[in-house]
């Protein structure tokens, strides 16, 4: 399978959906999402569903007259929702993080269990791969990536001794990779730290914090007023970006007051407790466990 949906229901209860309504699904993947706003539709209104990736356009297979598929990074929403002439969302979704099929793919470099070219792009036909990063990057910037979206308290050795190998050889595949940082992961945390560094080459290669807060910044404008927003994060970076949003109104948590000193907000959170996958789902879709899923409509 592609890609399981992780809290399908929970997240389009979320949504509110009304018959009529503009719905924009900003990551397809599987189309599983995408096709439950579809049923709920019921064959009124207009969902967009977006992805970069063009493996993806693959799942899409007989779709009906109120959907349209974009294929492009979210961050550009309002670019094309203008192009399509829209002038209100009802409802956006977000199921951020990386879906199975990258996982799985061992052609793509996202997963250190596979030996392949470190390239980690979701969309293969445009910009820098991971190994492009540590083969140019200098030490002081690698550092500070690993840090700030790998959490790791190693970032400085790790990056001192990626700079150290390039004397001797490019990193050009995974293998190559975690020969050079393996010696810093102790072996009862080797899998958590490994993957906490894939996750900053592959947040830096995507430029997925940039993205994700352009992308919030324009659903502030486009959601009309009790419209909402559905987004399952993964990782704290992403999770703090969206509380912001829905505290503050804005990615960066910057507070706007009115006259009388009180919160000047375009958002409610619909749940006050962030909603998880119950033990079945983290049991029978593994890639559930870190999820959680924030709610909010527009005020």
């Amino acid at each position: 399978m592609y890609h399981i949906p992780v809290l399908l229901n929970a997240s389009i209860d979320g949504l509110n959906i009304r018959q009529g309504g503009i719905y924009v699904d900003v990551t397809f993947g599987g189309g599983g999402h995408s096709r439950e706003i579809l049923r709920r539709l019921n064959g009124t209104g207009r969902l967009f569903s977006f992805d970069q990736d063009p493996d993806a356009e693959s799942n899409i297979g007989e779709a009906p007259d109120n959907f349209t598929f974009v294929r492009s990074n979210f961050r550009y929403l309002d670019n094309w929702m203008r192009y399509y002439g829209i002038d209100h969302i009802d409802g956006l979704l977000a199921d951020l993080g990386v879906s199975s099929h990258h996982f799985d793919d061992e052609t793509r470099g996202f997963s250190f269990r596979f030996d392949a070219p470190l390239d980690m792009r979701m969309n293969k036909r445009a910009g820098i791969t991971a190994a492009d990063v540590v083969n140019t990057y200098d030490e002081e910037r690698l550092a500070d990536l690993f840090f700030l979206y790998g959490e790791l308290k190693t970032s400085r050795k790790i990056a001192a001794a990626i700079v150290k190998h390039r004397g001797v050889g490019a990193i050009r595949t995974t293998n190559d990779f975690l020969r050079v940082v393996e010696p810093f992961f102790k072996r009862e945390k080797e899998k958590k730290e490994m993957a906490k560094l894939f996750q900053a080459l592959r947040i830096e290669v995507n430029h997925e914090m940039d993205a994700l807060r352009e992308m919030l910044t324009a659903a502030t404008q486009w959601i009309g007023e009790g419209g909402r927003i559905s987004v399952i994060t993964y990782h704290s970076l992403e999770d703090r970006i969206v509380k912001n949003l829905i505290k503050t109104g804005n990615p960066e948590g910057k507070r706007h007051e009115d006259f009388f000193g009180r919160v000047t907000a375009p958002f409610k959170a619909v749940n006050n407790k962030v909603i998880v996958p119950d033990e079945q789902e983290q049991t029978e879709n593994p890639r559930s466990r870190s999820a959680k899923l924030r709610l909010a409509e527009k005020q």
